[in-house]
């Protein structure tokens, strides 16, 4: 993970960060990151060098990287994937991170806009009607 990566804040977006596998203790915390992450993830195999690009939705951690798995959407069609760690070579955030830059309070503001709008008999400003 580069020092960009380190200091990135919990609100910021992940987006075009790549963390190598090589490194234990990083793999497993661009584990977390992607399963927290709401765009798509590419992961690289070790023993294929295959690119798997899907939304990761779950993990188990073990006591190793051979026992922690990820649990893959793959883009497209096709059946969940179960990956075990000790075979991720590397963990791209490849996808648009479709949360970010976007808070609950925002969604508070626009939602009672709207709602005062349509009191007013009013369109709201963005919306379709």
């Amino acid at each position: 993970m580069t020092d960009e990566a380190d200091t990135r804040s919990e609100t910021s977006t992940w987006q075009g960060i790549a963390v190598d596998g090589s490194d234990k203790e990083k793999l497993r915390q661009a584990i977390e990151m992607a399963v927290d992450y709401r765009g798509d993830v590419t992961i690289i195999r070790r023993s294929t060098g295959e690119s798997i690009i899907g939304f990761a939705f779950d993990r188990r951690m073990g006591t190793s990287l051979r026992d922690s798995t990820i649990r893959i959407i793959p883009r497209g069609d096709g059946p969940r994937i179960t990956l075990s760690l000790d075979d991720i070579a590397e963990v791209r955030f490849t996808g648009r991170d479709t949360a970010a830059g976007k808070s609950f309070e925002q969604w508070v503001k626009t939602y009672l806009r709207r709602k005062l709008a349509e009191k007013g008999r009013e369109p709201a400003p963005g919306s379709n009607s």
